[in-house]
């Protein structure tokens, strides 16, 4: 295994990690309607929990207004009780087997603390890339210490690792720059 070969798989991870965060932070929500919203909500469904994407369609009906098909008949009232429960503020309403889900307008309140919410996700991403960042140099020094590579493959590969964290930690800070414009805006 070469320093570039580390460098590579560490750069994959880093990667995942920004697509992960994309997705949570995708799930905070902001003024305007989105099915990503709906996301993290789990139903309690034949007997277990299942992901609302598993018991139904999730659709955008207009800017304020999510639209839930669900599937099966006897789910709505679990359906809705459980977007009821998810903690995001919203107040579903079954329309026979469909269910309206209304997206009141945020309060300035909410919206800060939707802005905190997206930058504990960013520092929890940064901290990821860190460590990821650890397990390359680890990785380097390993090669090293068993005479795969040389110190100078060593140092170039530790400036690559360092090179590649501040790349994708400004992807994140243009990424959390772009929702706390989105959350903001009125």
């Amino acid at each position: 295994m070469s320093a570039r070969d580390v460098i590579s798989k560490g750069e994959a991870k880093m990667k995942k990690s920004i697509e992960s965060f994309q997705h949570e932070i995708a799930s905070v929500r902001t003024g305007k309607a989105t099915t990503a919203l709906l996301d993290r909500v789990k139903v309690d469904a034949y007997g277990q929990q299942m992901p609302l994407k598993q018991v139904g369609n999730v659709g955008v009906q207009d800017a304020h207004t999510l639209m839930v098909q669900v599937w099966d008949k006897s789910m709505v009232a679990a359906t809705e009780k459980a977007i009821r429960d998810a903690n995001l503020g919203l107040n579903p309403a079954a329309e026979g087997q469909s269910i309206r889900v209304s997206i009141p307008p945020l309060t300035e309140e909410r919206r800060k603390e939707y802005v905190k919410l997206t930058r504990k996700y960013s520092e929890d991403s940064k901290v990821a890339l860190r460590n990821l960042r650890r397990e390359i140099l680890h990785a380097l020094d390993k090669l090293e210490k068993d005479k795969q590579i040389s110190e100078d493959e060593k140092s170039r590969g530790k400036k690559d690792a360092d090179d590649l964290v501040h790349k994708y930690e400004k992807r994140i800070l243009d990424i959390v720059g772009q929702k706390e414009k989105e959350i903001m805006e009125v």
